[in-house]
């Protein structure tokens, strides 16, 4: 029987709060080794009784029957109990287990040795403890089995070694099976939060692939957007230079394909002096005056990927939001900024913030808020504010 969606098949353990059908269970492997070593127990059990049964031949044909009626569905009821119960409600495992235990009390009434009777209380201790119930519960369940069985056998002349025997095993035996049980819970819970974490890792890599995707594609559909326009333009009174510019479309738009595909495959191939030139090209393009620094040897190599996503982002948002006709971007060893003076993405100047937020989080876009995320993790600070240009400002310190 396959498991239920969303569970892993192999060393199935149904997920918290999902009630399994009988034949989901009987296909599980805990319920197979519950059913062997029950098996083994019950076997034993059952050759005890079949020589107490034929010693007592004289008993009547109706009698016998009832007897044999009354073992056999209590090795039924012990066999299939347990794992029936395991994924319902306590006020179902607790009326299992008293309806078992009245079961076993029922042998009072035709047999003759009371100690072989409360023997028959190590199985309920078993059948309680391997249910599953809260650990209190079960430990005042199987110490009273242990005690009530001892004062019965003393109460009828049984030895005292015997009766004390007796209840150390059903104790023992009971105590035993509540942390075996505990401990199976325990394995089904880590790998119920195994399977919720192996989702969790693909929705978090699905939110960097689209966090990804928004970052390198938003930034190289605004410069094609902005060159074809400008192609478009120029078709009618300079051919020449529309055909260039259809060239550096051709070049952008294979450039983007490939960033595309590089992050994707995980493999992200962004650097800030790369960034630099695209924002040259991206600039002029627009009609921005550009002041730009000719090299990006000051930024450490470990901090160049992520300066080149801000400088990508920040150019972007000039390009797409601003309305500016100047950039400046400044770059140092621990700090990028990027000024402008249009009036900053959404059409607001930077500043007008009367709820008190911090910038980044009123006025920054899915761009900006990736950029931050990325920033926040590296350990860097992203600003958001007005410029001295009179624009906006964007700036990443370490």
């Amino acid at each position: 029987m396959a498991a239920p969606n969303n569970v892993p098949a192999v060393g199935w353990f149904p997920p918290l709060g999902y009630v399994p059908t009988f034949r989901e269970l009987v296909a599980g492997r805990g319920t197979r080794r519950w059913f062997t070593g029950a098996g083994i127990a019950c076997l034993i059990l059952l050759a005890t009784n079949s020589r107490d049964f034929s010693a007592a031949a004289g008993e009547p044909t109706w009698l016998k029957v009832l007897m044999w009626a009354h073992l056999l569905a209590f090795i039924v009821l012990f066999l299939l109990g347990p794992p029936v119960s395991w994924y319902r409600s306590q006020r179902f495992k607790a009326l299992l287990a008293l309806a078992f235990f009245a079961l076993s009390t029922g042998f009072f009434a035709y047999q003759d040795s009371v100690l072989g009777v409360t023997w028959l209380w190590t199985f309920v201790a078993v059948f309680v403890a391997s249910q599953g119930m809260p650990r209190v519960v079960t430990g005042f369940a199987i110490g009273g089995l242990a005690v009530a069985g001892m004062f019965i056998n003393l109460s009828q002349g049984v030895d005292s070694t015997n009766a004390f025997s007796q209840a150390v095993t059903i104790a023992s035996l009971g105590l035993m099976m509540m942390a075996f049980s505990r401990q199976l819970s325990t394995i089904r819970e880590l790998r119920q939060t195994q399977h919720e974490l192996a989702e969790l890792a693909v929705l978090q890599e699905r939110s960097r692939v689209a966090r990804d995707m928004h970052d390198i594609l938003g930034h190289s559909l605004t410069v094609i957007a902005v060159k074809a326009e400008l192609a478009g333009r120029l078709l009618e009174v300079a051919p020449e230079k529309a055909a260039a510019e259809i060239a550096d479309l051709e070049d952008l738009a294979r450039g983007a394909l490939e960033d595309v595909r590089a992050t994707v495959g995980g493999y992200r191939g962004v650097n800030v002096l790369t960034e630099l030139a695209s924002a040259r090209t991206a600039l002029a393009a627009a009609g921005i005056d550009a002041e730009l620094p000719g090299a990006a040897d000051a930024v450490p190599a470990k901090s160049r990927e992520l300066f080149g996503w801000a400088l990508r982002e920040g150019v972007t948002n000039v390009i797409r939001h601003g309305d500016a006709g100047r950039c400046r971007v400044s770059l140092g060893a621990k700090f990028l900024q990027i000024d402008d003076d249009g009036v900053g993405p959404g059409g607001a100047p930077i500043g007008q913030n009367p709820t008190g937020q911090n910038p980044a989080e009123t006025t920054a876009g899915n761009g900006l808020k990736g950029l931050a995320e990325r920033a926040a993790a590296a350990g860097a600070t992203l600003e958001l504010g007005r410029s001295e240009l009179g624009g906006f400002r964007l700036r990443l310190s370490l």
